[in-house]
């Protein structure tokens, strides 16, 4: 990644902790952005900043803002406070201590769409509003820059705008999931006002009705390009996002094209997740297709880059579940991320903290892995197990009784 930002001959140093100092600088590689390390604690650090740095150097970035560089929707800008987070939560991973860098919200159970693939939990009624304000304050509090509300549709619980607000931005960035059906240049424009990051919007397919089909709304295709349009009129960063699955891994050419037509930062390509054994998944020769055009598209001038986590996590990091990744559910309950129908605690009655050390005391979350635990067998053998009139998130620990 070339740029002519922060070109001026100068290291910028942009944190630093007893025994480590890291610097942006753009005097090397004709300009390209890297990060440098000294300090005793250098070499711990060198391999996750070997990984930054290739990729600023090898890909486009989101977007280029002044002095700061997005390199992903996804990640914070370059250089800044949140970013300097990163680098201390990465710094403490390599350390062998396991940060949630990324805490998910579900807000509320309220979407107009009808999904399928859904993972909201069971149940009735929503969180109140102090109950998430105290999570976003422990999830913080415990290294994470990255909080993202999620489905239902968050649009659809008013105290969404003070909840992006409530969010440190010294601290964290704030994206946000949506169909987009309830998008309008004012409700982009409150968003902005509130300090959002990203706005992420769905998209399944470039034929409408087969994203309407998925969506079960009719309408659903045309509200969620709107809603693309109304977020970029307003200055967002916006994402379009696509779960890829054998039934649409044919189309990404085509989805790429739309994303580039409309005019987005970013293209996400999250690997759809089966729910049980015998589920269809993508296949090794799927993955690949994906992994071509990760890296054509990325190492292309022009257009919107993509952001998979067929790499990022397939990868460059491993799966981030129960690693770098917490999810809360709209009832309290806690999951290592969205997909994994388990809970492992509550914080309406435990601390985040608590539940997130707990998690990392099972096996399934030691060691890198650079699948998702929903594509192994003996883990789909164990949803095998929950009882089918059971409440989804279910709790793991019953599976030991």
């Amino acid at each position: 990644m070339k740029t002519d930002a922060l070109v001026d001959d100068t290291d910028i140093n942009i944190f630093s902790i007893p025994g480590l100092s890291i610097n942006l600088n753009s005097k090397h590689q004709d300009g390209i952005l890297q990060l440098e390390a000294s300090g005793h604690l250098r070499a711990v650090c060198t391999p996750f900043l070997n990984k930054i740095n290739a990729r600023l150097k090898e890909e486009k970035p989101a977007l280029v803002d002044g002095d700061r560089i997005i390199a992903s929707t996804w990640l914070p800008p370059i250089p800044g406070k949140v970013f300097n987070r990163l680098l201390y939560a990465e710094t403490q991973i390599a350390l062998g201590k396991y940060i949630p860098e990324t805490a998910s919200f579900e807000i509320t159970r309220e979407c107009k769409c009808n999904c399928e693939h859904c993972v909201v939990s069971g149940g009735e009624g929503d969180m109140d509003i102090d109950s998430i304000k105290r999570a976003i304050d422990e999830a913080l509090d415990m290294g994470a820059f990255i909080v993202t509300f999620t489905e239902g549709d968050p649009l659809l619980r008013e105290e969404i705008f003070e909840l992006i607000e409530y969010v440190d931005k010294d601290r964290a960035i704030v994206n946000i999931f949506t169909p987009g059906t309830e998008i309008t240049p004012e409700v982009a424009k409150r968003l902005k006002d509130a300090g959002l990051h990203s706005l992420l919007v769905s998209i399944y397919s470039t034929d409408p009705k087969k994203h309407d089909s998925v969506r079960r709304l009719d309408g659903a295709y045309e509200m969620a390009t709107a809603a693309i349009k109304c977020g970029l009129d307003a200055g967002l960063l916006v994402t379009m996002t696509t779960h890829v699955s054998p039934k649409n891994i044919d189309e990404l050419q085509e989805m790429y094209d739309l994303s580039s037509e409309l005019g987005v930062h970013e293209f996400s390509l999250w690997e759809s997740v089966p729910k049980k054994a015998g589920d269809a998944i993508l296949s090794d020769d799927d993955r690949q297709v994906i992994l071509d055009m990760y890296h054509r598209v990325n190492t292309t001038k022009g257009g919107p880059r993509i952001f998979s986590n067929t790499f990022f996590e397939g990868e460059m990091l491993g799966c981030m579940a129960g690693q770098r990744w917490v999810h809360i559910c709209v009832d309290g309950s806690v999951k290592p991320c969205p997909y994994l129908p388990f809970e492992y605690g509550n914080i309406e009655n435990e601390s985040l903290k608590s539940i997130w050390k707990k998690i990392r005391s099972y096996p399934q979350f030691k060691g890198e892995r650079h699948i998702c635990l929903m594509h192994d067998p003996n883990f789909l053998g164990l949803i095998s197990k929950i009882p089918e009139d059971a409440k989804v998130p279910y709790d793991f620990d019953l599976l030991k009784q």
